[in-house]
């Protein structure tokens, strides 16, 4: 046995992907080619089967992971240092530790400093998952004990938490893994960066990667915050073979990641940068051909694009990692050297990397709580830019797509605020802005635009001025467009399904289904500003003369005479109809078959097209429960109002007056999304009828924007498109196996690398702080606190769900706890005793139902989905914001989470 190889040198020709992992054998190729990679070895993945088999540990940890569950991240975690306990009494036995040992000496001095890198072979993740996201990496190793212990730590990381959670959803199987170790000198890193040898394209060129060019990102210090997104860096566009910079962009450098020179402190430390170096370019142009050289070779070698980590150390170049660009940087709003070699399988939707800005889904994620697919993102685009008043601002856009998600910017938003409200105070435009998407920490600065506020009221106050002249004359037509759209939904869905020419599709989609889409955009848009102020400053006036909970009761359940209820309880109303046999099914589905859970995410089927939906909500008691929910609500209403009478009498006929605006305004505005939402059903049936006629299939298609649909309808080659389309699907499902992100990101944000941190903090990712700590304690006694959506006091059994799809485990009077209570939930919450949630605002939609139907609500809390647990014994107070835990679930309680979602 003492013969055996345990360890290779690091450019051996043995060193392939099963003997030394993905990223050993990639090193291993360039350090062949002789390519400048700093000097190191591997640790054989039969190193780790020695060990493992040795020691008889296999059996041991095949029995504890086993036991997880990967509903329920507790037991990952309990198995994660169950196995790691397996491995902590026994060092590498001598067989592998002297080999180890020999190969370190031959790298320096007794305690050279190493980075000792985990390196699982292909096979072990999904493809669309980096390595670095599950397992070790330990830098900055000095000396032949701590060199031991980390190869150990890196061994033990194949069964970390997240490994064995994405083994398990993946049906990768335990018993065949093992794991290979990188271990290489550090780079005393005087600068350091990424480059890419694929350009991102722009919308002028079509949005096609340049090939002919290097981008090369660079800054002071090590590589990582370049990686992470921490830092802003310099920027340089290198043309290929003649090494021309044809582009330079210098940043504001104010801080660079050093190796600690301290023994007891950490490996590396995060510094100002010096004063005179914050402007000056980190790269003179020679060294910017050179790395492109460099950059040149690698691809040349790969046969491919490929993203480079590299650094530099007293002139000399190194690349630290290298891996394929398979399809390039389609979209050109994010470079892939910005976002790290970990997602260059893929591509970067990530907004965020634009600079320092205050991002916010706390109002969009109820209507967009998915990562959206781009033919969903493109058709979010159309419907932003055309309902917005003000969608860019000095270049910016109001809007943005990070990791997938839909954010508002509330850098963009706090200045149109400003400049539409002038004489109103900063405090005054916060507080609206809460009321829209939530509540903002007191340490959640808004960054201002780098625009004056003369110059933002030019821009902002003639379209403005603009949109409300176009709203009154829209608002005008609103009523004959309501009556007249679901007729125009029917025949246009009809004349789809019946079109078996591409070209024919191709024309009615511009000359007839977009103009119908744009034009209702616009008609909600009408509705939107109607009245908005005066419902704001109604509902102020009527907390004051009658609390919140009777303000709650006198505004709900309100209709015009005759007429439906407000659309926004249209499913739930008509539901309640159906029990009472007041309508059919057929009717039923006719109203509201286009409206239910992930309603935006174009790709997801309509409530109308599963024959079995209606049947099951009816089973379960829907209707009854909502019938039951909205009689109760109206006397409630009735009882509030001659209170209201006896107490301020003088005041009754106007505040009915006042009451009535806003009704007819929300009931407007509910109904014409409502058409959107109709539209959209049928924009959908279109998409899948082009997938059908060009070959792309009923689920390529949903992976191209519109534009590029409309491209292979006009006969663009489907076989490229189908390419792009499954690079797309893989970066879709990356960000879908991630946690939902934070409420509100300000800075850079890589979606990736926050969902593997430990300790993040869910409601709030500042970029510019990243030691920021967890958000302060909610107030005494209580569990979390959030903002008021809807009055009352309710106690009760908490009930933690991911999405409307787990509805049926809600029992009668349970809490619903989730993380945004998009309009899925809506037929669910008469059922709930009491709502609360991460994601919301006072004027979420959320707000508006929980209102309507009486249901005490929390919004916005940033981390109930984190402190609650089912069975948790709550006090929920809809008026204070407040849950207090009166007796815990303990060990018991658990999260019921989705795995899959069928499209």
């Amino acid at each position: 046995m003492t013969q055996r190889t345990f360890v290779l040198p690091l450019d051996d020709a043995g060193a392939g992907p099963a003997t030394v992992g993905g990223k050993g054998a990639m090193l291993a190729r360039l350090a062949a080619a002789g390519l400048p990679v700093p000097e190191g070895f591997h640790l054989t993945t039969d190193a780790y089967r020695y060990f493992v088999d040795f020691h008889r540990l296999r059996d041991p940890i095949l029995s504890v992971a086993a036991r997880v569950d990967p509903d329920l991240p507790a037991t990952a975690e309990a198995a994660a240092r169950r196995i790691a306990e397996l491995f902590q009494p026994y060092e590498p036995l001598m067989e592998i530790a002297a080999q180890v040992r020999w190969a370190y000496a031959g790298l320096g001095e007794q305690d050279h400093p190493v980075a000792v890198r985990s390196s699982p072979p292909p096979g072990t993740v999904p493809e669309a998952v980096s390595p670095a996201d599950l397992y070790e990496t330990v830098l900055w190793v000095r000396g032949e004990a701590a060199l031991v212990t980390a190869v150990r730590r890196c061994w033990a990381s194949l069964w970390s938490a997240r490994a064995l959670e994405y083994r398990i959803r993946n049906g990768i199987d335990h018993d065949g893994v093992a794991m290979a170790v990188l271990v290489q000198s550090m780079v005393r890193a005087d600068a350091a960066g990424m480059m890419t040898t694929v350009a991102p394209g722009s919308p002028a060129a079509g949005r096609r990667p340049a090939t002919g060019r290097i981008v090369v990102n660079a800054a002071w210090g090590l590589s990582e915050p370049v990686i992470t997104g921490r830092v802003t860096p310099d920027v340089y566009t290198v043309e290929k073979g003649s090494g021309h910079v044809v582009e330079r962009r210098i940043a504001e450098k104010t801080t660079m990641t050093v190796a600690s020179e301290r023994p007891d402190g950490p490996p590396v430390v995060e510094e100002p940068v010096p004063k005179r170096w914050r402007h000056e370019p980190v790269l003179n142009d020679d060294q910017a051909a050179a790395l492109a050289r460099l950059g040149e070779r690698t691809e040349a070698l790969f046969g491919q694009p490929v993203s480079v980590e590299w650094a530099l150390h007293d002139g000399y170049p190194y690349i630290l990692v290298a891996l394929p660009v398979t399809g390039g940087a389609e979209r050109g709003e994010a470079a892939p050297a910005s976002t790290g070699f970990a997602e260059s399988a893929t591509e970067a939707w990530n907004d965020s990397l634009a600079g320092d800005h205050l991002w916010s889904n706390g109002d969009l994620a109820e209507a967009v709580p998915d990562v959206m697919t781009p033919s969903t993102w493109s058709l979010v685009r159309l419907f932003m830019d055309e309902t917005l008043a003000v969608p860019r601002l000095g270049g910016y856009r109001a809007y943005g797509n990070i990791g997938g998600r839909l954010y508002m910017d509330l850098s963009v938003a706090a200045a149109l605020a400003g400049a539409s409200s002038l004489g109103m105070g900063r405090g005054t435009r916060e507080s609206l802005l809460e009321e829209s998407f939530g509540r903002l920490p007191p340490e959640a600065e808004i960054p201002s635009l780098p625009m004056s506020r003369a110059e933002i009221a030019r821009e902002v106050l003639p379209k403005a001025a603009r949109a409300a002249r176009r709203g009154r004359a829209l608002r005008r037509r609103l009523p004959g467009f309501l009556e007249s759209s679901p007729g125009r939904c029917a025949e246009l869905r009809d004349r789809i399904d019946r079109e078996d020419d591409p070209g024919a599709l191709l024309h009615l989609w511009g000359h007839e289904l977009e103009p119908f889409f744009v034009e209702a955009c616009h008609m909600l848009a009408a509705a939107r500003r109607e009245g908005a102020p005066p419902a704001v400053a109604l509902r102020r006036d009527l907390d004051r003369l009658v609390g919140e909970g009777d303000a709650d009761a006198m505004l709900s359940g309100l209709r015009k005479p005759d007429g439906p209820a407000p659309a926004a309880l249209g499913p739930v109303d008509g539901l309640a109809r159906l029990h009472r046999g007041e309508i059919t099914e057929p009717v039923y589905l006719r109203g509201w078959g286009h409206r239910g859970p992930h309603e935006f995410e174009i790709s997801m089927p309509r409530t109308a097209e599963d024959p079995s939906w209606l049947e099951e909500q009816l089973a379960a008691g829907s209707g009854r429960e909502a019938d039951e929910r909205l009689r109760a609500r109206r006397e409630q209403g009735r009882a509030a109002w001659r209170r209201f009478r006896d107490r301020h009498p003088g005041e009754v006929a106007a505040t009915r007056r006042r009451v009535g605006r806003w009704a007819r305004a929300a009931h407007d505005r509910e109904s014409a999304l409502s058409e959107v939402l109709r539209i959209y059903a049928v924009v959908r049936a279109f998409l899948r009828r082009a997938g059908e006629l060009t070959g792309l299939g009923d689920d390529d298609v949903f992976f191209l924007t519109i534009d590029e649909v409309l491209s292979v309808l006009d006969g663009d080659a489907g076989a490229a498109q189908a390419d792009l389309a499954a690079r797309r699907r893989r970066t879709h499902e990356r960000y879908t196996a991630l946690a939902p992100y934070p409420v509100l990101i300000r800075g850079r944000f890589d979606p990736v690398g926050w969902a593997g941190s430990r300790g993040r903090r869910t409601d709030f990712h500042d970029a510019t702080e990243p030691l920021a700590g967890f958000p302060p304690e909610p107030a005494a006694g209580a569990a979390t606190s959030g903002l008021p959506g809807a009055a009352g006091v309710v106690e009760g059994t908490v009930r933690v769900l991911d999405g409307p799809e787990q509805a049926a485990a809600l029992a009668p009077g349970e809490v619903l706890v989730t993380g945004v209570a998009d309009t899925g939930w809506t037929l669910v919450l008469p059922r709930a005793g009491a709502l609360v949630t991460d994601v919301g605002a006072p004027l979420s939609r959320a707000a508006a139902v929980a209102r309507e139907l009486a249901v005490p609500a929390v919004l916005g809390c940033g981390n109930a989905t984190v402190r609650l647990r089912t069975g948790d014994r709550v006090r929920v107070d809809g008026e204070r914001g407040t849950v207090e835990i009166l007796s815990g679930a303990g060990k018991k309680g658990r999260r019921v989470r989705l795995l899959t979602r069928e499209r």
